[in-house]
C-alpha cells in the first residue's frame, strides 16, 4: 500500500474520475474530513499538490474552486487506482451518487449579483462547459436586488432554455 499522502491523492483522482462533473472542494472535503482520512490543512496540500502537476484541473467560479481530472491524471490513476481498496472505491461511489454527483455533461451554470457604481444591481449568468470553454456570458441590469436574486436562483434551470432562444433568434 502506498504511504498516506500518496493514498488521500489516489482517492481525490478517483473521485474526480467518477464524478460527472466537476468536484468543488466543499464536496472532496466532505467525503475526506467526514470519514477523518486526514485533516483539511492535509487535504488542501493534496489538492494543491495534484494542480500544480497537472493531474487536477482547478477552475475557480464566483468563490468556489472547481476540481476536474485531467488527461494526465486519468493515465496516473489506471497505474496506481489498484493501490485503493476495493471499501473506499465503493464508499466513493455511493457517496458521489447521494450526493446526485452524476448530472448532465459536466456544464456549470454560475450565476452572481452585483451592485453597479450607479447603486443600481447587476447579474451575470454564464453556461460554461468541462474544458473551460465559455458558452455564454450574459450581464445585464436588474430592477432591484430581489429581482436580481431570482434572476440568480432560476438561471440553472432555465439557462439551456434561454441559450437556445438566443442561438435561435441570432442565426436564423
Amino acid at each position: 500500500m502506498a504511504d498516506p499522502f500518496t493514498t488521500y491523492k489516489l482517492i481525490v483522482l478517483y473521485m474526480a474520475k467518477h464524478a460527472t462533473q466537476a468536484l468543488t472542494n466543499s464536496q472532496i472535503s466532505e467525503f475526506i474530513l467526514d470519514r477523518e482520512y486526514t485533516d483539511y490543512f492535509q487535504l488542501q496540500k493534496v489538492l494543491s499538490e495534484l494542480t500544480e502537476t497537472e493531474l487536477l484541473h482547478k477552475r475557480t467560479i464566483t468563490n468556489s474552486s472547481y476540481y476536474e481530472l485531467t488527461e494526465e491524471g486519468r493515465k496516473t490513476l489506471s497505474y496506481f487506482e489498484k493501490d485503493i481498496s476495493q471499501d473506499i472505491k465503493n464508499e466513493v461511489k455511493e457517496y458521489l451518487e447521494s450526493r446526485g454527483c452524476k448530472v448532465q455533461e459536466r456544464i456549470l451554470t454560475p450565476a452572481d449579483y452585483y451592485t453597479t457604481p450607479q447603486g443600481g444591481y447587476a447579474v451575470r449568468c454564464q453556461i460554461i462547459e468541462k474544458d473551460s470553454s465559455t458558452i455564454m456570458d450574459l450581464s445585464m441590469a436588474a430592477p432591484n436586488k430581489e429581482a436580481a436574486q431570482e434572476i440568480c436562483r432560476s438561471w440553472a434551470a432555465k439557462s439551456q432554455d434561454i441559450y437556445e432562444m438566443l442561438m435561435g433568434e441570432l442565426i436564423s
